[in-house]
């Protein structure tokens, strides 16, 4: 599941597809997509705002941070009171703050924080902008960022009437991080209750269900066996859609059902609408449970020789899961390349640093 305090949480969306380019295709996830179209807007006209906020938002959930901020940087001086370009900005200086992961980091999310508040105040009806605000405000101490809970169901209360589905998604998603989980639980069923087939629901969904401040309040056992059931009771609607299945995969691995979250990927994989994070996926599971490790290493050699879509850790993922196959191999040599290159791709990935250092 996804770390609480990581601001690359940020990063996914949530939201249904909704208004002109690029957002539906920003908001299902189809970030290649959006970045082969940004480029060739930018060809014809290197000064297209829009384009290069697109191409931003694009980078940053493929975990490409700098080459995001750059575009985000030139969108917003080409057009400040846009809020695609503010929302970039923002992206882009959260993501970045999260690789520095040092006090130095904090302007970085100051600067995000403003960018967001920027953006909800150009459109009122920026459901994107209120969504991911949302979670900063829960994320971020209040203390130094001005982060509370109030303030992120204020958010919620706003993006309901946008977006009624994902409204009570934010709720459920903050109330769970605040430790809250029979009202998170009760919004989360209301918004699968308006959209079931929303991958973005049950994703959110299942990751607060997996949350430290879950098991808190169900215990260890009550909350494996709501995982497991849950994510089968899920699986139907969603199925092809790789998000949403790496997230019921992620709850049956934690719920002690590897070899059946080994087989629902797999099942998965030929109809997926985004295949390389079922590879990646697949990497995942083998690198956490020790098992089918040649099926894994073999998964993820052509994640990294094919394009990968965003929101997953990106190649340095890919890297690192790699690397921890080859030390449960015992092929200490080639784990050791694998987390180096998973920190070229992100200085600060704490799994890939922690790999180098068990392997010296």
């Amino acid at each position: 599941m996804l770390t609480r305090p990581g601001i690359l949480f940020l990063l996914g969306t949530l939201l249904a597809a909704q208004g002109p380019w690029p957002r539906p295709d920003l908001d299902a996830g189809r970030y290649l997509k959006v970045l082969a179209d940004a480029d060739a807007r930018i060809r014809s006209r290197p000064d297209d705002a829009l384009a290069l906020a697109a191409r931003s938002q694009a980078l940053s959930a493929l975990v490409r941070l700098p080459e995001a901020m750059t575009a985000a940087r030139r969108a917003v001086e080409l057009d400040p009171g846009s809020p695609e370009a503010l929302l970039a900005r923002a992206l882009a200086s959260a993501g970045l703050a999260v690789q520095k992961r040092n006090l130095g980091s904090i302007s970085g999310v100051t600067g995000a924080m403003d960018d967001l508040r920027a953006a909800v105040k150009a459109d009122p009806n920026f459901a994107p902008a209120w969504m991911t605000l949302g979670v900063a405000y829960e994320t971020l101490p209040g203390f130094i960022l001005g982060g509370s809970t109030k303030k992120a169901l204020a958010c919620a209360e706003t993006l309901k009437n946008l977006n009624p589905a994902q409204g009570w998604v934010l709720q459920g998603t903050v109330l769970s991080m605040a430790g809250r989980w029979p009202e998170a639980q009760g919004a989360f069923g209301t918004a699968l209750a308006l959209a079931p087939r929303d991958p973005d629901a049950v994703y959110a969904y299942l990751d607060a269900l997996g949350s430290r401040e879950t098991r808190k309040a169900l215990g260890d056992a009550e909350q494996k066996r709501r995982q497991a059931q849950e994510a089968r009771r899920l699986l139907p609607a969603v199925k092809g859609n790789a998000r949403a299945v790496c997230a019921i995969c992620d709850a049956l691995l934690d719920a002690g059902q590897a070899e059946e979250a080994w087989a629902t990927a797999e099942a998965a994989l030929p109809g997926a609408d985004a295949p390389s994070l079922l590879r990646l996926q697949l990497g995942k599971l083998s690198a956490r449970s020790g098992t089918h490790r040649e099926q894994g290493l073999a998964s993820l050699d052509r994640v990294l020789k094919e394009p990968l879509e965003g929101g997953t850790g990106g190649y340095a993922a890919a890297h690192w899961r790699r690397g921890q196959i080859l030390q449960a191999m015992g092929k200490l040599a080639e784990a050791r390349a694998d987390a180096q290159r998973a920190l070229a791709w992100d200085p600060g990935h704490t799994g890939a640093s922690r790999l180098l250092k068990d392997l010296k």
